[in-house]
């Protein structure tokens, strides 16, 4: 007997434009894979949204939650929740980016993108819990060497300074030599805080985040 497919993932969105919503209304119903459950203009709605459609995905305007107040509030009632934040022009800036991302934003969006760049991260988001979309992801981050950026991948795998030597087929001294760099360039504390800097930051994607 075969096991019972999982239901697509359900979507829904908070936008204070009515042609933005029945736009991305529109978008979700024809992509195969996802489903539309509803949206609201209303922030102070949201919540109550949320207790009645549970949401898998749950895009919300940057306008609507500029410091994230709305989506710690979500994610502390539902873990398990996607929020998805529509980024406006004005909120662009790497630092704004950053604190949705601390706030508990798991994907992050220009809301000007075109409907397949929206629908990509939608789909990315629900596949590695973690996507920044690459016009949001330059900025003031820091810039690594290739080399650097192999280590911290690495790193983020959980990988030891001996076994990325292995790995990388360099000396352990290399290797310290280039986590040195790293945390210089990411000005952070250690191993651990350097990945969790290097996933807010957009330098490292498609896995969740590592805890402080």
């Amino acid at each position: 007997m075969l096991p019972p497919s999982r239901p697509a993932p359900g979507v829904a969105l908070i936008d204070p434009v009515p042609l933005y919503r029945e736009g991305l209304s529109a978008l979700v119903r024809r992509t195969p894979g996802l489903r539309w459950l509803g949206s609201t203009g209303d922030v102070g709605a949201a919540v109550r949204l949320h207790e009645r459609l549970r949401p898998d995905v749950l895009l919300i305007d940057s306008l609507l939650d500029p410091v994230g107040h709305l989506t710690r509030l979500l994610v502390e009632r539902d873990p398990a929740l996607l929020v998805i934040g529509l980024v406006r022009g004005a909120h662009s800036h790497v630092n704004h980016v950053t604190t949705a991302l601390e706030a508990g934003v798991r994907g992050v969006v220009p809301r000007s993108a075109q409907p397949e760049q929206i629908v990509r991260v939608i789909a990315e988001t629900c596949r590695s819990r973690a996507y920044v979309h690459p016009d949001l992801r330059a900025g003031e981050r820091p810039t690594l060497t290739k080399r650097e950026h192999e280590v911290l991948t690495l790193i983020a795998d959980g990988l030891e300074n001996q076994q990325v030597a292995d790995e990388l087929v360099l000396s352990v001294e290399t290797v310290r030599t280039h986590v040195k760099g790293i945390l210089r360039k990411l000005s952070a504390r250690d191993r651990t805080h350097a990945v969790s800097l290097a996933y807010r930051s957009g330098l490292l994607i498609g896995r969740a985040a590592m805890p402080e």
